[in-house]
């Protein structure tokens, strides 16, 4: 369970950053270029230590990146601009680990312990109090229901993606084989970086159009200002999220059912909260302070009783 404990603060550094770079170059771009680095740094990993993109695992995890970081990213990314960050989290978080733990259990027969459906329970218990909506949402009808169909999709993907790998460990140690988190994480976010790929062709390619008619010299400035000023960001939020923070995610599903990492997991925007009031001076509220204790202090009991 420290993996997924070490996954949770990985992914809050790495909510910050992709928050900073979605701002600047727009989500999909954002989530494209995270993506990519992520795919060229594990690459180094698994090329000079691992097994590269080979093993009797590779189509499951490739399959487990195109659900989860795929489909599950990009359905967050058409969720958002709908719903908000607020409640786009909230349903994203609080739907996906019982949808994994549902799929584990239909396809694995993976069961889990009162005492841990208690806790994860009250895990996302504590992360709706903290990430609810203070206020009405007010938005078209149309718009929610995108919305909520779009962050569904999000958590169903970030689901069946978490299971997939665990699967695809199972179907490994079968085969004599075990492969690391590294490689695993690599062969992850390679399946993942197709589909980034492929969306963000679509939503460019009106972008492609405009810029054919503009001059070129103005079209090369305004990409190396844009650069400029968002690299960093990209980086960071690549090394944290997609990188480390996907590797810990993957170290832990080898040992641990989905329902209970996912449930840990989902305290990322909890964990969150202290870091956006360090870095950008966001100033938590009575509730999410609540809601985080409640969370936290279900995540400690589950780490230490319900293993």
């Amino acid at each position: 369970m420290f993996a997924a404990l070490l996954t949770t603060v990985l992914f809050s550094l790495s909510v910050i950053c992709g928050h900073r770079s979605a701002r600047l170059i727009g989500g999909t771009e954002a989530n494209f270029w995270r993506v990519t680095v992520a795919t060229a740094l594990l690459a180094i990993w698994a090329y000079t230590w691992g097994l590269g993109l080979s093993g009797a695992a590779l189509p499951l995890f490739l399959a487990s990146g195109v659900a989860g970081i795929g489909v599950g990213d990009v359905a967050f990314f058409q969720g958002l601009p709908r719903l908000g960050p607020r409640l786009s989290l909230l349903l994203i978080e609080c739907l996906a680990p019982p949808c994994g733990a549902l799929v584990e259990w239909l396809w694995l027969g993976t069961t889990l312990s009162a005492f841990q459906v208690l806790c994860g329970v009250v895990i996302l218990a504590g992360v709706g109090v903290a990430l609810a909506p203070g206020e009405h949402v007010g938005r078209p009808r149309r718009q929610l229901v995108i919305g909520i169909f779009s962050c569904s999709l999000a958590a169903l993907g970030t689901a069946v993606g978490a299971v997939l790998s665990r699967k695809a460990y199972a179907l490994a140690e079968s085969c004599g084989e075990s492969p690391d988190a590294g490689t695993a994480g690599f062969q992850r976010v390679a399946g993942g970086l197709i589909l980034a790929g492929l969306v963000l062709l679509v939503v460019k390619r009106q972008v492609f159009r405009v810029q054919r008619r503009a001059p070129h010299q103005l079209v090369v400035e305004a990409s190396i200002k844009k650069w400029k000023s968002v690299w960093f960001w990209v980086v960071l939020n690549s090394l944290f999220g997609q990188t480390l923070g996907v590797c810990c995610m993957q170290a832990a599903l080898k040992t641990t059912p989905t329902g209970i990492v996912l449930a840990i997991i989902a305290t990322t925007p909890i964990v969150a909260i202290p870091l956006a009031y360090a870095i950008e001076g966001e100033r938590p509220t009575l509730r999410s302070f609540i809601g985080g204790l409640i969370a936290v202090g279900a995540v400690v009991a589950l780490v230490t009783v319900g293993r």
